[in-house]
């Protein structure tokens, strides 16, 4: 069944596509939650009205879009303060939902299925996602991970190589791993 969709759909495409998909993905699912609508061919007037009509709200979303765009790439980047460990090393990692809640925190409201991190981020310093708000706005951005204040970031520890051992306790570890000797009965 073809169908013209009004919303995002995760997985399947952006609002205005025209997908072909299962008949009973598009009754069950796409239908009653208004996700999109049936794309009849007996109808072709219809069809290029609904063209006509997401193609105006495409229009006006990808305008939208690249006013948050120009916004985002103003900001540049982003900061995460996270708690970590030894060895600076995170506990757990940086998510795509963090990095939503990061940029919802300072005022732009983005999902989370739009973050695309290009790394996994388990350790502190910088890194490169992007946010893909629509078809073809994509902004490029910059994550700084830090550590928390109230984390205890321990540098390594130096530990000296072992010692070997002298000549003196070398015999006496010697006579401890030979076995005793068993008379054996005739």
């Amino acid at each position: 069944m073809k169908v013209i969709l009004q919303k995002d759909v995760p997985g399947l495409g952006d609002a205005g596509e025209v997908k072909n998909v299962a008949d009973g993905y598009a009754r069950n699912y796409l239908l009653p939650r208004k996700l999109g609508t049936a794309a009849r061919g007996d109808s072709t007037k219809v069809l290029e009205h609904q063209k006509r009509m997401m193609q105006r709200k495409i229009d006006k979303r990808n305008k939208e879009m690249a006013d948050v765009a120009e916004k985002l790439k103003a900001l540049g980047t982003v900061s995460i303060s996270v708690r970590v460990g030894a060895k600076k090393k995170l506990f757990g990692s940086v998510t795509p939902q963090a990095v939503a809640n990061a940029l919802k925190d300072l005022g732009y409201p983005v999902d989370k299925r739009k973050v695309e991190l290009t790394d996994a981020v388990r350790t502190l310093g910088n890194f490169k996602f992007r946010v893909r708000l629509a078809e073809k706005v994509i902004v490029p951005m910059a994550l700084e991970v830090l550590a928390d204040k109230d984390s205890k970031v321990e540098e390594e520890e130096y530990v000296p190589p072992a010692v070997p051992q002298t000549e003196a306790a070398a015999p006496e570890a010697a006579a401890e791993a030979k076995p005793e000797k068993s008379k054996k009965s005739k």
